[in-house]
């Protein structure tokens, strides 16, 4: 049988076709605009979504035996604020994850509504790229719109109802909204009512692995699928990335280097950390999970290769840093704003360190280890609470780069685990479909089948040494220079 997993992005959305072995038979990427209508500001069409899912769905499946598609599900970029009318017609753009429009909405809910309460309520603080403050704002600039919502989604879940009709999301997904009680997996009364939202506008939830209904008559048609496919509800793109990296059951962690970049460790018991600092979330394997998110991680180093040096070829620019743990430049990778630790959507990027001997190469280098070090910010309050890591898998485009591997290993002091698919989301959502259809008793099952790996990365014990001098110069940098970004 052949399982599909949609990795849906916030560049493109990725397509993945895989057989009952975990092979993988084909990819397909399919780009969609993103909008900056103002600074700080970050949003996109579903409807753009939803043209270039069922333009890669086509191409993917093109020469495959369609009869033998069994099930589709989904790893998708999370928060995203996606509203519909009562006719099913979405109301405005979807406000993406690493939108930072909603300050004041999100300075409301922590400090009036409080962040014990929030807690008590959701195990997890207010963010700017939260679903919740989004609402809050939509009904507080946008009024006439809010009172048309009749269904709130998340990214991944407008595709699940496009192609199912149900109205339908996961327990991963939803604990980043910031309406969900993680702990007990249900949503919660209180930020209903702070959000001013019904629970009827909300969807139906489901375990990431659970079948939520079949596909559409006449989306099979338009497809040439089977009306039998079943749509699995997936997870939320990082849960998805975990079970795609084999980041399941107790005490495992997983490092995302795509757009964004978490730090991810998988548990069995439900936990949170006093300050709210990492994010606390149901997993996709039925469990929960700590994460630390960071906005900007390999969108850094897009940025500043596309952007400001012109150039494409990535590793050209990284075959003349071989000078590691001395660079004097440092990077702070808040593009975007920045989440776990910080909680501040207005703190900016920035270079500091720079002479007349510094060269293309030390800047690059900078951007690299900015982001590693950005990452052990959250690894270090995940050791403050006893987590005891002594390795970690590695997904995501900037996972590629062998250097960029070398270097978190090193500022971590940590093995990375290198494995045989480094499709992330796209991979795990091919196996929350094959799970869904019974192809394996349960997501461990199939992970430990399935997820293979080819390549460890070890600490060198010097190296690792100078990285601690660097890290701990790196962290007083953001106190130092807060005032003045």
């Amino acid at each position: 049988m052949l399982y599909i997993g949609v990795d849906l992005g916030t560049s493109a959305v990725k397509l993945l076709l895989m057989n009952e072995k975990g092979g993988i038979e084909k990819i397909v990427s399919k780009e969609y605009p993103l909008e900056f209508p103002y600074p700080g500001w970050s949003q996109q069409k579903p409807e753009d979504w939803w043209e270039q899912t069922v333009a890669g769905l086509k191409e993917l499946t093109a020469y495959a035996d369609r009869d033998k598609i069994a099930g589709i599900s989904f790893g998708g970029q999370m928060h995203g604020l996606v509203v519909l009318d009562k006719d099913d017609n979405v109301i405005r753009p979807a406000i993406l994850w690493n939108d930072g429009r909603t300050t004041k909405e999100t300075e409301y809910l922590n400090n009036v509504i409080g962040k014990d309460k929030l807690s008590q309520y959701t195990a997890n603080i207010a963010f700017a790229g939260f679903t919740a403050p989004k609402i809050l704002w939509m009904k507080e600039h946008e009024p006439d719109l809010f009172a048309r919502i009749d269904k709130i989604m998340l990214p991944k879940d407008y595709i699940a109802y496009k192609l199912s009709g149900v109205h339908c999301t996961d327990v991963s997904d939803a604990s980043g909204m910031l309406l969900f009680d993680v702990k007990n997996k249900c949503w919660s009364k209180e930020m209903m009512e702070i959000c001013h939202v019904r629970e009827d506008q909300l969807a139906q939830i489901f375990e990431s692995y659970e079948v939520v209904g079949n596909i559409k008559a006449d989306v099979a048609k338009e497809l040439g699928f089977p009306e039998t496919v079943k749509v699995i509800v997936g997870a939320g793109d990082n849960a998805a990335a975990a079970i795609g990296t084999g980041t399941v059951g107790n005490g495992r962690c997983n490092i995302s280097l795509g757009t964004s970049g978490t730090i991810f460790i998988s548990s069995k018991e439900f936990c949170v950390d006093e300050n709210n600092a990492l994010h606390a979330f149901a997993h996709a394997d039925g469990n929960y999970h700590l994460m630390g998110c960071m906005l900007s991680a390999a969108s850094c180093n897009k940025w500043w290769m596309e952007d400001i040096l012109n150039t494409t070829d990535y590793g050209a620019e990284q075959k003349d840093i071989t000078k590691l743990g001395e660079n004097n430049v440092f990077f702070l990778p808040y593009l975007m704003g920045e989440r776990s630790p910080h909680n501040n959507p207005d703190a900016r990027a920035m270079f500091i360190g720079m002479s007349m001997d510094t060269t293309r190469a030390d800047m690059t280098q900078a951007i690299l280890e900015g982001v590693a070090f950005g990452i052990r910010d959250s690894f270090e309050v995940a050791k403050s609470l006893g987590i005891d890591i002594k390795k970690t898998k590695i997904c995501g485009g900037g996972a590629k780069s062998p250097l960029w591997k070398k270097i978190i290993a090193n500022v971590l002091g940590i093995e990375v685990q290198v494995i045989e698919s480094e499709e992330g989301p796209g991979y795990g959502g091919a196996i929350l479909a094959a799970v869904g259809c019974g192809e394996y008793a349960s997501v461990h099952e199939a992970t430990e089948k399935l997820v293979k790996v080819i390549d460890t990365v070890e600490p060198d014990k010097d190296l690792t040494e100078k990285y601690e001098v660097k890290y701990k110069q790196f962290r007083n940098l953001y106190p130092t220079v807060k005032c003045l970004i």
